[in-house]
């Protein structure tokens, strides 16, 4: 198992790519309309051979290119210093400035895929296409160029946004992926290899698969993956998965393979959660998840003889945690969830994505078996700190000047730093005063500024906005030793 997640990790379509933003883009939309497909008869199950005409996929491919894009990020990437015999016979000679045994930073590029979801210019990408990309370069189907800003990430799904100062784009239909059935035809659009608008033809292999591969990247990460056999390689993340109506059913993110390249398994976000998180980061500024506040395992026969259930199928409850959303709903541990909002799930993976496509506050109808009797609760959702209500992203002008993200220290952050106050800086784009005027990395805590504390993040904002010239930013990384101070010019 842990080869193949290995495996997996190499696998991951253009995971070269990382984070970027332009700042100098005067783009400040906060709602998109999608367009949704309204033909759902293109979800078609073969009754018999296909014919010829069935097998061309022309007209479909000719609709869904224009609005697939080429994402081209540029990084700075860290490397050790190889042994050098002239270093080592002139020691320490200032002809050689960088020191022996420290990192040393080079420019390098990927490429990667989007979809153009609006006509004003918002693109739908994966989270590690544009992860600490220091530059974004967009190329669309009809060879424009464009740079491009970041509207916001979300590790746990994989997905990101981003957007191209451009208006009456072309876009793809949000199509239905709960529709989408295993045995049916799909299309994936894409630039794998910088090899633009790439279309290739497969069949749905299987649905809410989770392969473990975004843990590293978040403690909350939803996996129900839709699996296809399209070739999807390297470069190719982010790209679009169509149905034959050319309807977008996926966001391409992952291949399993043994060399890391096609190797018959391709993985896409299902658009219904797309959509969600998409609709959260534009809106809101950040993903807005609702948490249901347990801990659950996928039920199988063996289990099920183990815990002397008389059903095997559905996710078993192995605990449920104090003050959650399922514990004031009357959930218990050993209850087994077998339907939400009255759709069947089966696996740890369909619950993930069916709650996910939730807010903190929403309704959610949850159908237990308890004991062998089916009943149905009403949960409220919470988020991570346990309320129910939706928290907009509130950026400050001076935010956007140092081109960061920050957040406020929870208690356990503040412990584990040693510090008493503080705000973290959680993301770094690139284009502000940060990136431009520090080697400040992502995580760093704020503690002081010009010798004044600070404890939240409106508080940063307040005495900043007040500054004028040098700036001189104290603070600690949580995991290394020692003060940093940092000063930067407003």
């Amino acid at each position: 198992m842990s080869k193949f997640a290995s495996l997996l990790g190499a696998g991951l379509a253009g995971s070269l790519i990382t984070l970027g933003t332009y700042k100098g883009l005067d783009m400040d939309h906060k709602d998109v309309v999608f367009q949704k497909a309204s033909d759902e008869s293109a979800y078609r199950l073969a009754s018999s051979i296909p014919t010829a005409a069935e097998l061309d996929f022309s007209a479909q491919a000719e609709k869904v290119t224009p609005a697939v894009v080429n994402i081209k990020a540029k990084q700075m990437v860290s490397s050790m210093p190889q042994n050098d015999m002239f270093r080592d016979f002139f020691g320490g000679s200032p002809f050689f400035q960088q020191p022996q045994g420290q990192p040393q930073e080079r420019e390098s590029s990927a490429t990667g895929s989007g979809v153009i979801i609006s006509k004003d210019g918002y693109i739908v990408t994966n989270n590690h296409v544009v992860a600490d990309a220091t530059e974004l370069e967009v190329s669309l189907s009809d060879k424009r160029t464009y740079k491009a800003k970041v509207i916001g990430t979300d590790p746990s799904t994989d997905l990101a946004v981003i957007q191209i100062k451009e208006s009456n784009l072309p876009v793809l239909a949000f199509g239905n992926s709960d529709a989408a059935k295993v045995g049916s035809w799909v299309l994936a659009v894409g630039s794998p290899f910088n090899l633009t608008s790439t279309v290739t033809a497969g069949v749905i292999s299987a649905k809410a698969r989770n392969i473990s591969i975004l843990r590293e990247k978040s403690n909350v990460a939803v996996e129900s993956f839709i699996q296809t056999d399209a070739a999807i390689n390297p470069g190719n993340s982010g790209g679009a998965l169509v149905n034959l109506n050319g309807d977008l059913i996926g966001i391409n993110t992952a291949i399993a393979s043994p060399t890391g390249s096609y190797s018959g398994y391709g993985f896409a976000v299902p658009v219904n959660l797309v959509t969600k998180v998409v609709e959260d980061i534009i809106k809101y500024g950040s993903v807005q998840r609702g948490f249901l506040g347990i801990v659950i395992r996928d039920l199988d026969g063996t289990l099920a003889k183990k815990k002397d259930l008389n059903i095997s199928e559905g996710i078993l409850v192995d605990s449920v945690n104090k003050e959650s959303a399922a514990k004031d709903a009357g959930v218990l541990k050993g209850d087994v969830i077998v339907k939400v909002e009255g759709k069947e799930v089966n696996s740890v993976a369909e619950l993930q994505e069916q709650i996910a496509r939730h807010r903190p506050g929403d309704k959610v109808a949850l159908t237990i078996n308890r004991e062998g009797k089916e009943m149905v609760v009403t949960t409220v959702l919470k988020n991570k700190e346990g309320k129910s209500e939706v928290v907009k992203s509130e950026r400050k002008e001076i935010f956007e000047v140092l081109g960061a993200e920050f957040t406020d220290l929870s208690a356990k952050e503040k412990k584990a730093a040693k510090v008493e106050s503080g705000v973290k800086v959680s993301k770094i784009f690139s284009g502000g005063k940060i990136r431009t005027q520090t080697d400040m990395k992502d995580g760093f805590i704020i503690t002081k500024v010009d010798k004044q504390a600070v404890g939240s993040a409106k508080e940063l904002a307040g005495l900043l906005e007040k500054k004028s010239g040098g700036v001189m930013i104290e603070g600690v990384y949580e995991d290394l030793p020692g003060n940093y101070y940092f000063a930067i010019g407003l």
